[in-house]
């Protein structure tokens, strides 16, 4: 009786370490950083940079997130949306479209581009690796012939202040993005955590074959997995282009990585052992906390690629302990009972 009790101790103190861990250094980290810093980082305008400065990373790692369900990568969304950023901007600047009509094209051009993924994966059968960085690769040079790899800029009228508006106004006094964020997660829980659909995802992810022999579609699932990824993408290049109101055909790479690493870390906290959308948002934070606070310390440029590359590898040790424990975790449990 006393070992049983043990284990389910052990469980129990596992799960919570496992499910909110994350959150708890998110918040450790704030109040360092805000004893340390204590004239800059606790403030409102700091606050409402770091939103600003993240907010479309988070929308990225929530687009990398869903192929990742599935049980597979879409390295394709980094080229995406430097394509869909200035696709926006070509099209409202150069062609004169209105811009409503512009986001329509980048949408639809984001979840085509995602639905070919989709193909390549489940009927080429191509490793979803090799698959999306082939996809991501044409993407860029698509991008620069477009662009003849010259900035695209809107010149002294300036863009139309429905597009500018996406991202610069604010509600309730934080920039409009933040609720972008809330939304996209929000709906993305609601897809995987309470309808049939995430079921199924989950289930491809775990086991391809055993989705296969209960009768899942599998091939629709994967496709429309990647469309929703590229739907996902084509949204953050539109906010993008009404961030930076200027055309870089290469600034899309500076977004991979860091979508990368929140994807895979939000799948050690609040589900441990699968990418979750509140998970994926809780890594966002530690991302921008970090290095947020790290920058006004005075770090070098240098520091924010060597933080997000040891934060990926960190991330992904931990999402496969992560998962092996979830494994583990079910015979122990039964053996408590």
């Amino acid at each position: 009786m006393l070992t049983r009790e043990l284990v389910r101790r052990r469980l129990a103190a596992g799960r919570l370490i496992g499910g909110y861990g994350l959150p708890a250094l998110a918040f450790l980290l704030f109040v360092v950083f805000a004893l340390v810093l204590p004239d800059t980082f606790p403030t409102m305008a700091n606050l409402t940079a770091i939103i600003s400065a993240y907010s479309i990373i988070a929308i990225l790692a929530q687009g990398a997130m869903i192929p990742i369900v599935t049980g597979n990568f879409d390295l394709s969304i980094g080229y995406g949306l430097g394509l869909g950023h200035v696709m926006t901007l070509l099209l409202v600047v150069n062609a004169g479209w209105p811009w409503p009509q512009a986001c329509l094209a980048v949408l639809a051009g984001g979840v085509a581009v995602g639905v070919i993924n989709g193909l390549l994966v489940v009927f080429a059968r191509i490793d979803s690796f090799i698959a999306t960085l082939g996809t991501g690769s044409v993407l860029y040079a698509v991008t620069g012939w477009v662009t003849h790899g010259a900035r695209i800029f809107a010149g002294p009228q300036g863009l139309p202040a429905g597009l500018t508006d996406l991202y610069d106004s604010t509600f309730l006094n934080l920039p409009i993005a933040a609720f972008y964020v809330l939304v996209l997660t929000a709906a993305l829980w609601v897809v995987l955590e309470r309808l049939a659909l995430g079921r199924y995802l989950y289930v491809i992810g775990s086991n391809l074959r055993a989705a296969e022999l209960v009768g899942i579609p599998v091939r629709r699932y994967v496709i429309l997995a990647f469309a929703g990824s590229g739907l996902v993408t084509g949204f953050a290049g539109i906010l993008l282009a009404a961030q930076q109101q200027i055309g870089n055909p290469s600034v899309g790479l500076d977004h991979l990585l860091p979508a990368f690493v929140a994807a895979l870390l939000g799948s050690t906290t609040i589900k441990p052992g699968r990418v979750n959308p509140w998970g994926t948002v809780v890594a966002v934070a530690i991302l921008a906390i970090g290095l947020s606070g790290i920058s006004q310390l005075g770090a070098d440029f240098w520091v924010t690629p060597l933080f997000n590359g040891i934060t990926l590898l960190i991330a992904v040790g931990l999402a496969g302990y992560s998962a092996r424990r979830r494994t583990r975790a079910g015979p122990a449990a039964a053996a408590a009972d």
